[in-house]
């Protein structure tokens, strides 16, 4: 009897359009919903720095949605946003990221020295262009560190959606499974880490183009 081979290129070259196709929807489930948490986390968490008694609320009910199983988020919103579509993935990714981002840009906002602001102020800056020019380029790093961790476990968590019919590429681990067949499950595991990869690189080139100074600083 013939022994199966761990991996078969004759299978990949032929379903490549649909793993193409499966890997596109995971990019778009993936990051969209790290776009989003950014988009509200920014606000929040201004609003959190400026009025501390806001924070703690705002994260403890962020936290208790991200301490929840996502699959059964992912069920839960099923008789709201319909089996087997984006939405249904992507709402809970979406607080996921925010649970991640609130608190890094919090963190971020507060690391900013005092004197760097009173000098913004002395040079009269508004408190819009203070936060522009001034405390959102100094948080840059402590921000897109969080940013980098929510992206990450996006791409990560997006393959359980494949247990309610939209996973991207987690379909591959459960036809693999099914099946018995390791080629689809090895692929969907090097490409979600691929994946990963570049987007954590492309995050970290993002922190040094905005951070010029560090750039100067670890060369002098």
């Amino acid at each position: 009897m013939r022994e199966e081979p761990l991996i078969r290129w004759d299978w990949i070259g032929r379903n490549w359009p649909g793993i193409q196709a499966l890997l596109e929807d995971h990019v778009v489930m993936a990051l969209v919903p790290v776009v989003v948490g950014l988009l509200i986390a920014l606000p929040l968490g201004l609003a959190g720095v400026r009025w501390r008694r806001l924070y703690q609320p705002t994260v403890g009910a962020v936290n208790v949605i991200y301490s929840l199983p996502s699959l059964a988020v992912f069920i839960v919103l099923i008789p709201v946003t319909g089996l087997a579509t984006r939405t249904t993935v992507m709402v809970p990714l979406t607080f996921y990221a925010m649970a991640v981002l609130i608190p890094a840009v919090v963190d971020g906002l507060t690391s900013v020295p005092d004197h760097v602001r009173q000098s913004a102020v002395a040079m009269g800056f508004t408190p819009l262009r203070r936060l522009l020019r001034v405390e959102l380029p100094i948080a840059v790093p402590v921000v897109l560190a969080g940013l980098r961790v929510a992206a990450v476990s996006s791409i990560s968590l997006v393959s359980v959606g494949a247990l309610v019919g939209r996973g991207g590429l987690g379909y591959l681990f459960i036809d693999g499974w099914q099946r018995q067949f390791y080629t689809p499950i090895i692929v969907g595991i090097v490409l979600v880490v691929i994946l990963a990869g570049i987007v954590d690189a492309l995050l970290v080139l993002a922190q040094r183009l905005l951070t010029p100074w560090a750039r100067a600083r670890g060369t002098s």
